[in-house]
């Protein structure tokens, strides 16, 4: 093993991020940057490289941001100043990515809702719901967590969903949740939950706009679907 400065320059991440850009480094190589050294018979760049590639600890940079503190520090070479860069880092790639998306965030358009929160939701590794609470001019006035862990039918409770809504003077909702697999297609549990809150919602004059489920980087919309009209 070669420590960072016996490599050639342009095989250094610092280096070559100096000289090339950092859209021209590898992801082992942006992490090797922010990690700065390695351990003992490893440098910064094979840390980097197991942290991401090794069989034990799958997922690439995906799999970096499902890591809980205590995961990270039981990683040989990975301790308390490590791990807390490498959870930082992620927190800043979620909060940019919710910043770029805020300014085209409208109530009215699945594809910004999705966008507004995939980050939020797409890493969680259980079922997670939120309730929006939109006033006249569909513009959010709350939002809040329903459910985590199961969302079926059983669970959610249409009452409480409009209670919540009526206490704020919302005129209209939107629930939004996720699916941990990656894929947001509908189940039928998720269908029978749409149903009853709209039909909940149209007695009572607070409509449900839509119900918006995240998947990895992709989402799927009731009112999109058709299940909503």
């Amino acid at each position: 093993m070669k420590r960072i400065k016996e490599l050639n320059t342009e095989e250094r991440p610092y280096e070559k991020c100096e000289r090339f850009g950092p859209e021209n480094l590898t992801d082992s190589e942006l992490l090797a940057v922010l990690l700065r050294t390695g351990t003992r018979g490893e440098n910064s760049l094979e840390l980097a490289k197991r942290l991401l590639y090794s069989d034990h600890f799958q997922g690439g940079l995906l799999g970096i941001r499902r890591w809980s503190y205590e995961q990270l520090t039981r990683i040989k070479g990975i301790g308390k100043v490590k791990a807390i860069q490498i959870l930082c880092l992620c927190e800043l790639a979620r909060r940019l990515s919710k910043a770029s998306a805020g300014p085209e965030l409208k109530f009215d358009t699945p594809e910004t809702i999705a966008r507004y929160y995939m980050e939020d939701l797409r890493h969680q590794k259980q079922e997670a719901m939120k309730l929006l609470l939109l006033n006249t001019k569909s513009r959010l006035i709350g939002e809040s967590d329903i459910s985590r862990g199961t969302v079926n039918a059983s669970v959610i409770s249409p009452r409480e969903l409009f209670v919540e809504a009526l206490q704020k003077d919302a005129v209209s909702i939107i629930l939004l949740h996720n699916h941990p697999s990656g894929d947001p297609a509908p189940s039928r549990e998720d269908i029978l939950i749409t149903r009853r809150v709209h039909e909940a919602g149209m007695m009572i004059g607070v409509e449900l706009l839509d119900h918006i489920i995240i998947g990895d980087n992709r989402y799927s919309s009731m009112r999109e679907a058709g299940i909503l009209k």
